[in-house]
């Protein structure tokens, strides 16, 4: 004699009907508790963004992020057939929105895990693993090892303006490299990223009162720094 069952049989089992139920006690903290670290988290992250433009939407997102993942993880761990529906249903989102910024993605990751950890029950691992991430976020992502560079943009119109340029941005700064540079008749464009001393954008004006330069512009520059 054969035992067969099928797959509409192990539903109709007894091993899901244990089912186990989340007291209101414990949604109660787990959720107050991912509503406090996702507080920290976007405190953290507004302390240490360095991007162009601050956006506190997603600051909000992480946030409510850690809220939802605690949410779905405790909805998953107390019932097998609604964990079942939810790996696919979750299976089928997409989510179309850009990083701008390499590190808005440790932060997303950082409020999935403790959504996670939270719902699991290993709060003091959560709460202890979040202080953590978050001083030694704190303390390398606004340690400045470098001197924040600029993009000098110069306009003139010989030969011979670009180089009295080119000696003047030499003493003016610690480091200059030539990014790229346009020539056309009687206009000479040459783009500049540098290093100042000590911040002193003076020599700027110095530079536009130079026989032959026609403009002189500096700019902030967030992109890859020299080494």
């Amino acid at each position: 004699m054969y035992l067969t069952t099928s797959f509409s049989d192990i539903f109709k089992s007894n091993f899901l009907e244990n089912v186990t139920a989340v007291t209101l006690v414990d949604m109660a903290i787990a959720m107050a508790l991912s509503f406090c670290l996702g507080l920290f988290i976007f405190f953290v992250y507004k302390r240490t963004y360095q991007g162009v433009m601050y956006s506190s939407t997603f600051g909000v997102t992480l946030v409510a992020l850690c809220m939802i993942t605690t949410l779905v993880i405790l909805a998953v761990t107390s019932n097998v057939v609604l964990s079942l529906g939810m790996v696919g249903a979750l299976s089928i989102v997409r989510f179309r929105t850009a990083i701008k910024e390499p590190l808005d993605i440790a932060y997303l990751f950082w409020s999935i895990a403790d959504g996670i950890v939270l719902a699991a029950g290993l709060i003091p691992l959560a709460v202890f693993g979040s202080l953590v991430i978050g001083i030694i976020l704190l303390i390398f992502v606004n340690r400045k090892s470098y001197v924040a560079p600029y993009i000098l943009v110069i306009q003139c119109s010989s030969k011979e303006a670009e180089n009295k340029a080119a000696e003047a941005v030499k003493a003016a700064t610690t480091k200059h490299v030539v990014k790229s540079k346009s020539v056309q008749k009687g206009l000479i464009e040459i783009n500049y990223e540098v290093r100042l001393k000590n911040d002193d954008t003076d020599f700027v004006n110095s530079l536009s009162e130079i026989e032959g330069v026609s403009s002189a512009v500096l700019v902030s520059y967030n992109g890859d720094y020299l080494g």
